[in-house]
């Protein structure tokens, strides 16, 4: 097994959850990327908007590198989860383009600095807020992927259109008799199960 360098895993991992969050908005209308279908109002849009933020501080307040632009939804004195959801005027251009101009930050951040790199989280609690850049890429990694699967699952019940990637899901088929049957078989196991409880 050829050796790597373990900046550049970690940098291929964070780009690959970027990129798969960003490609759930490909192909669909304003409305499609904004509208909310779970009972919190998770969107897609918004799931951007977030992980752009967040990335913004985590990979640049943490380590005294603050991204150069204001980010008004994450004052003080902004409303509750405003960073959760774009409003008329915040465009997916703008939005989208925000979240490259992070990543294009979050990664001068990433060249300028070792693993070992101390930082600090002002939002973490005291006795955790000094850490190293080698955690802070390890959690935001969670953080993006975890975000990119919520992106998956509100990106299905809009379309069902589901997977990792464009150009290769992941999925054992596109089949869609295939899905109903075995969307099936999973209800019938939940229906049986409960029937036993």
């Amino acid at each position: 097994m050829p050796v790597t360098d373990p900046k550049d895993d970690l940098r291929r991992y964070l780009q690959r959850g970027r990129e798969a969050l960003l490609w759930k908005l490909d192909g669909l209308s304003e409305y499609d990327v904004r509208r909310p279908l779970v009972p919190t109002g998770t969107n897609l849009l918004g799931l951007v908007k977030h992980v752009a933020s967040v990335e913004s501080g985590y990979l640049g307040d943490t380590f005294g590198r603050p991204f150069p632009e204001a980010l008004p939804w994450l004052d003080d004195d902004a409303e509750t989860n405003a960073d959760m959801w774009a409003t008329a005027e915040e465009s997916r251009e703008y939005i989208v383009g925000l979240y490259r101009r992070v990543w294009k930050h979050s990664d001068a951040t990433v060249d300028a600095l070792p693993l070992d790199s101390l930082g600090r989280v002002p939002w973490w609690p005291p006795e955790h807020r000094e850490t190293t850049l080698h955690r802070i890429l390890v959690h935001l990694i969670a953080e993006t992927d975890r975000h990119a699967g919520h992106a998956d699952l509100v990106r299905e019940l809009i379309d069902g259109s589901a997977g990792v990637r464009a150009d290769s899901g992941g999925l054992p088929t596109d089949d869609s008799q295939w899905w109903a049957d075995y969307r099936a078989r999973v209800e019938q196991a939940a229906r049986d199960a409960g029937s036993i409880s």
